[in-house]
C-alpha cells in the first residue's frame, strides 16, 4: 500500500534538508511538493539533536566552544545547505545589476567577497546570539530553527520560482500551494502557541518570535521581488539564514 503524499512528504523533507539516510526511493512529484509542508517539523527535530549536544557538552565545555561545536554538528547534518543559498545570493545581489547577471552568479559554485561576508557575519552572529541564549538554549534553538523554516514557505506561496532550467533541485519543492503553506504555518503556530502554553517562552517572547518572522518575511519579499521578480532555491536558503537570525534577535531582546 503507497502512502499517501502528505506522509510520503515527511521523508522527502528528511531527504532534501538533510544528509540523514532514510532511504526508500520511487518518490513521486506530489511527494516533493507535500515535502515543503513538514519544513518546520525537520527544523525542530534539528534543532532538538543541537540542543541535546548543547546539554550533553554543557557541565564539560564553555559555551563559546559549544556554539562552534553545534555551528559544524548543524553544517554536517544540513550539508550547509542554507548557508551555501546564502552565500549565493549575497554574491548575486551584492554583484549584479541585471536578471541575467543575477541568475549566472547563483550557478556558480564559487563564493565571492559578498559571499564570504555574508557566511562570517551569519556564522558569528548565530553563535553569539547561542552563547548569549545559554540559559534558555534548550529552547531557543528547537524553535529557532524549526519557525526560521515558515518564512521560506510563505515566500514559496506568494512569489514565482524562476530559475530557468527543469533541472533545477529545488523546482518542485519550491512550488508549493496553498495547502502545504497552510500546514508549514499550522505546524509552526502550534510549535510557538505550545511553548507559550507550557511557559517554556514568554508571551512576549512569542509576540518577538512572530515579530520577527514577520520582518524576515517582508525584508525577503522586497528584495526578491525588486531584484528579480521571484524565488529560487538559494534566496529561500537565504530566507531560512535571515529569519533563524531574526528570530534568536527577537528571544534575546526580551531576556534580562
Amino acid at each position: 500500500m503507497i502512502m499517501p503524499p502528505f506522509f510520503r512528504g515527511f521523508r522527502c523533507a528528511i531527504i532534501f534538508l538533510t544528509r540523514v539516510p532514510v532511504g526508500g526511493d520511487g518518490y513521486r512529484d506530489e511527494d516533493w511538493r507535500w515535502s515543503t509542508g513538514w519544513f518546520p517539523v525537520i527544523g525542530l527535530l534539528i534543532g532538538v539533536l543541537l540542543a541535546s549536544l548543547w546539554w550533553l557538552c554543557t557541565p564539560q565545555l564553555s559555551p563559546w566552544t559549544i556554539a562552534a561545536l553545534s555551528l559544524s554538528v548543524s553544517q554536517l547534518l544540513t550539508g550547509g545547505f542554507h548557508e551555501d543559498g546564502l552565500a549565493d545570493t549575497a554574491d548575486a545581489l551584492g554583484g549584479a545589476y541585471t536578471t541575467d547577471r543575477i541568475l549566472t552568479i547563483l550557478k556558480d559554485s564559487r563564493v565571492g567577497a559578498f559571499g564570504a561576508m555574508a557566511l562570517f557575519g551569519v556564522l558569528l552572529l548565530r553563535a553569539s546570539l547561542w552563547v548569549e541564549l545559554s540559559d534558555i538554549i534548550l529552547v531557543a534553538l528547537p524553535l529557532s530553527q524549526g519557525l526560521s523554516r515558515v518564512v521560506p514557505i510563505w515566500l514559496m506561496g506568494s512569489l514565482p520560482y524562476v530559475t530557468r532550467t527543469e533541472a533545477a533541485k529545488s523546482r518542485l519543492v519550491a512550488k508549493a500551494q496553498p495547502a502545504q503553506v497552510l500546514w508549514a504555518t499550522l505546524c509552526g503556530f502550534f510549535m510557538l502557541i505550545g511553548a507559550t502554553l507550557i511557559e517554556l517562552i514568554t508571551r512576549d517572547q512569542a509576540l518577538f518570535i512572530l515579530v520577527a518572522m514577520l520582518v524576515s518575511y517582508g525584508l525577503c519579499y522586497w528584495r526578491f521581488k525588486v531584484r528579480l521578480q521571484g524565488i529560487t532555491g538559494d534566496f529561500l536558503g537565504a530566507a531560512q539564514q535571515v529569519s533563524e537570525c531574526a528570530i534568536l534577535i527577537g528571544i534575546a531582546w526580551t531576556v534580562g
